[in-house]
């Protein structure tokens, strides 16, 4: 598969210009199909620069997250809630999601806990509404940028995946992303927790007051 991705970003090179619009296109099927999108991101910042790759990936990741909830909600409902049933995380992320979509969203896109691709079609089986889905997946930015400047500092589509030098900066930024993503687990655990109990408590209530 490294081999396929890499050959597509090097054809995307070799389109010129009219790349970014193909490199979108890929992007989006690839987080349709389940497909790790790491190198992708890291092929953004190789073609395109730290910034214009941030951009385009981050345009392309929520399109295709986007499409992915989509499908999950109106196409694919009753697979997707097959599948998720071995994540019982995603239960209590339903529960939470009902009193706070927009925070929960953005707090497990920030967190590495929860798988990417698979999350875009379990939210489309929640109730979250789509426009707390597409703002909350700004939780996404600190490590799609992370992936994009290590990319960029490759310099070259063909050395992606193979060992690099990393600087000290670059050191540093992965542990701010690793310390982001370690903070949001906790806050979105504590959170969905709390909640949880707080829904026993009230059916606890209602069955005594039967």
């Amino acid at each position: 598969m490294q081999t396929l991705l890499q050959d597509a970003l090097l054809w995307v090179k070799n389109l010129g210009s009219t790349g970014v619009i193909a490199f979108i296109v890929i992007y989006n099927l690839a987080t349709v199909l389940f497909i790790p999108g790491s190198l992708l991101t890291l092929g953004g910042g190789a073609l395109y620069g730290v910034f214009w790759g941030s951009l385009y990936v981050i345009l392309a990741a929520t399109l295709g997250a986007t499409a992915a909830f989509l499908i999950g909600r109106y196409v694919a409902r009753g697979w997707v809630s097959q599948k998720i049933q071995n994540y019982p995380k995603f239960q209590a992320v339903d529960s939470a999601v009902a009193q706070s979509g927009l925070k929960i969203v953005l707090l497990t896109r920030l967190s590495p806990v929860f798988p990417f691709n698979l999350l875009n079609y379990a939210f489309g089986v929640t109730r979250v509404s789509l426009k707390d889905y597409v703002l909350g997946s700004i939780g996404m930015v600190p490590g799609t940028v992370l992936y994009v400047y290590l990319g960029s500092l490759a310099g070259d589509v063909a050395k992606l995946g193979m060992p690099q030098d990393i600087s000290p900066q670059a050191q540093t930024a992965q542990w701010i992303v690793k310390l982001v993503g370690f903070l949001a687990t906790a806050a979105v655990t504590v959170y969905i927790t709390r909640i949880a109990k707080k829904a026993l408590n009230q059916s606890v209530d209602s069955q005594a007051n039967l």
